[in-house]
């Protein structure tokens, strides 16, 4: 499988994704710059974590008008499978790939620790191969994670099993102290309806290695490759 990995200026997760993706998943992975103006025969594009273009404005809504973004919302609406972690969450949901938007923390802080996050939805390329009762000890480093939706949206969201993951406690009980961020029901990641664009701000590719004494990140690679597999 080829992936490509997108770089805008102030991505600083980029080479951990690709470092997760080639050298312990053990796959192809293709550079793209912000520049670009093509996919260049990618499987399956990757929006990186980082602070792209500074974060100026709102976290994620300048990259959204980079030249290669053109490419990419052309490529998801096409069917193509695209997955944004952290800044890249923030990117599609400034494109409207995803529904929603990142606000403040309410802590109105940026936090960076380890929590643990559920699978919710669990017919999605992301989470299908992840066990319905493990609860994933994900790290997160953020200042705007906090997911909103209307209530019409998030309705829309349940009634279409659409919310990847939610905050939980390491046994798995999402309970309003294991939200980090205030976020709405404890979202920790949404798709699309059609189920071809993903979005989380958990980092997985930073719980991947056995050098990071944490690997509960390679359930969600390990899902999008069988599933690939399976497509």
């Amino acid at each position: 499988m080829k992936f490509g990995v997108v770089i805008f200026p102030g991505s600083n997760c980029d080479q951990d994704m690709i470092y997760t993706l080639r050298n312990i998943m053990g796959q192809q992975v293709e550079e793209l710059w912000h520049k670009d103006k093509d996919l260049k025969g990618c499987d399956f594009i990757v929006l990186p974590g980082g602070f792209s273009y500074g974060d100026y404005l709102r976290s994620g809504s300048i990259a959204r008008f980079s030249p290669i973004m053109e490419k990419v919302i052309d490529y998801a609406n096409n069917g193509g499978m695209l997955y944004g972690v952290c800044n890249g969450f923030q990117v599609l949901c400034e494109a409207h790939l995803l529904p929603g938007a990142l606000m403040h923390n309410t802590s109105h802080k940026f936090i960076c620790k380890n929590v643990y996050i559920k699978p919710e939805a669990t017919n999605t390329m992301v989470t299908r191969e992840i066990p319905v009762d493990k609860a994933l000890k994900i790290p997160i480093a953020h200042g705007e994670g906090n997911y909103y939706a209307d209530a019409a949206t998030l309705k829309q969201l349940n009634d279409n099993d659409q919310i990847l993951f939610r905050y939980c406690d390491e046994n798995g009980n999402v309970t309003p102290e294991s939200n980090p961020n205030g976020a709405l029901e404890n979202i920790a990641g949404v798709c699309n309806k059609r189920r071809n664009v993903f979005g989380m701000m958990p980092h997985p590719e930073r719980a991947a290695d056995n050098e990071l004494s944490n690997t509960d990140g390679i359930y969600i690679f390990r899902s999008i490759l069988q599933m690939a597999e399976v497509v």
